[in-house]
């Protein structure tokens, strides 16, 4: 007999299972208090992660069905009766929310995500269903328009208080050297699907001269592609695009100086003022996490480089931006002296077997972030406030030139599934017994080959966990 189903709500609202479906079972089969019928049906899904993708209608031949009450709490796990009676059959699930219902076909017809069909007009409440069939395990999320997901949270919420997925090296996705390409999607396409951190990495070309603003996109010493320079000027030309279409999202954007050649983090702070980020309507440089109504619609700078003598005295001596300069190299965990960043950024796996190692630092930073608890407005007046929550970065990324197995893609292709696993399954699962455990935050996770073959399923799964957040903020 197969393993029960384990559902686990992370919404912030009740979830109730009315009823069971038993699709393709032989006519002959009955069991208990379900009803046998023969008939022609249909059953409709969406695949969360392909918008363009058609809806698949797949006829059965007979199901059985059992009407049920299970009632799943917000951030909690059920382990329940439900069993698929064999591997040839598929379990249509109805599920309710303050009497609104929503359909769900498991197996899902691919490994990727899928939205649940609403069984009404205008329904109030969308949500997207992770299936991990090996584990006979359902997680329930809020399915947010990723393109613009912000807009749910307010001004007065801490940037550091999100969880928002990142992307490292985040415009190599050109044709380029073995480990230099690290993303299968372009900027544009990494945002409108709700990415929010871009690492990126210049090398000035002319720092000698004042007059010279363009910076070489680069990844260590080399180009991001064969095919000629790609400049700092032109993505942030995206950047800003997607910004005016989207005004209620920001864009965190940590920059550091590598290459060749001669130039200084002096020099690139220096082009970076003069050049780029001296408009205050584009970028946030006050050298602190601000509130998202002060970033929203900018782009946000956290620097990984030193700063010109002028720039230290700015903000009231204060400095510039988003102070990460010293960044521990290699680190499973590390916080910068600013303490506005706490990074896990271990990166020599040397060897497949180390990927382990790597899965293991990426889920205790998750654990990190998740203990954190946000400090809302009415909490500010607490005589205990909770403590600052810098950054919690967490780089799910990392390679060796040498060897074809440790390279980006082939890393990603182990971890990011992994990641998904233990989000849907285990991360913050402590809150299930206690409730004041953190607000379950993932912080930002910085990714590789994320929206490969249109599956952004982690994406997805790291906005999801913004819900606990969400939930305090309006009071549910």
């Amino acid at each position: 007999m197969s393993s029960p189903l384990v559902i686990r709500n992370l919404t912030s609202r009740p979830i109730e299972v009315k009823r069971c479906e038993y699709h393709g079972i032989a006519p002959s089969l009955s069991q208990g208090g379900f009803t046998n019928i023969t008939q022609n049906v249909t059953s409709l899904f969406r695949n969360a992660t392909s918008p363009a993708a058609p809806q698949v209608v797949e006829p059965t031949t007979s199901f059985v069905h059992e009407d049920v009450s299970i009632r799943i709490d917000p951030f909690k796990s059920l382990t329940t009766e439900i069993r698929p009676q064999s591997a040839n059959e598929t379990l249509h699930l109805i599920f309710e929310t303050e009497g609104e219902q929503h359909r769900l076909e498991t197996p899902t017809p691919t490994s990727n995500s899928t939205t649940l069909t609403p069984l009404a007009d205008n329904p109030r409440f969308n949500y997207t269903a992770v299936h991990l069939a090996e584990h006979c395990h359902l997680t329930l999320y809020s399915s947010a328009n990723l393109s613009s997901w912000m807009r749910f949270f307010k001004d007065d919420t801490p940037l550091s208080a999100l969880s928002i997925p990142g992307t490292h090296n985040s415009p190599t996705c050109h044709r380029a050297l073995p480990s230099v390409r690290c993303q299968a999607t372009s900027p544009p396409e990494q945002l409108d699907n709700g990415v929010r951190f871009f690492d990126i990495r210049v090398q000035p070309e002319a720092p000698l001269d004042p007059a010279n603003d363009r910076l070489i996109l680069v990844h260590g010493v080399f180009p991001i592609s064969l095919t000629g320079n790609k400049y700092l000027r032109d993505l942030l030309q995206e950047v800003y695009a997607f910004l005016d279409r989207n005004p209620t999202e920001t864009v965190i954007m940590s920059l550091k100086r590598e290459g060749t050649g001669n130039a200084t983090d002096a020099q690139l702070s220096r082009i970076l003022r003069d050049h780029y980020a001296a408009d205050s309507n584009r970028w946030f440089t006050a050298p602190r996490i601000p509130y998202l109504g002060e970033a929203r619609g900018k782009i946000v700078l956290v620097r990984r480089f030193a700063l010109e003598d002028a720039l230290k005295q700015e903000w009231g001596g204060a400095g510039w931006g988003i102070d990460a300069e010293n960044w521990a190299d290699n680190t499973p965990n590390a916080t910068c002296p600013s303490g506005d960043v706490c990074v896990q950024d271990f990166y020599e796996v040397l060897e497949t077997v180390n990927i382990e190692k790597k899965i293991q630092y990426s889920q205790e930073h998750l654990e990190r972030a998740a203990k954190c608890v946000c400090s809302l407005p009415a909490q500010d007046q607490l005589a205990t406030p909770p403590p600052k929550q810098p950054f919690f970065i967490n780089f799910l990324t990392a390679s060796n030139f040498w060897k074809v197995g440790c390279w980006p893609e082939k890393i990603a292709a182990k971890l990011n599934p992994a990641i998904v696993d233990f989000l849907c399954r285990k991360h913050h699962e402590s809150a299930d017994q206690a409730e004041s455990a953190g607000d379950g935050s993932t912080g930002i996770v910085v990714c590789d080959w994320v929206g490969h073959k249109g599956n952004w399923d982690l994406v997805r799964c790291i906005v999801g966990m913004n819900a606990k957040l969400e939930m305090r903020e309006h009071g549910l």
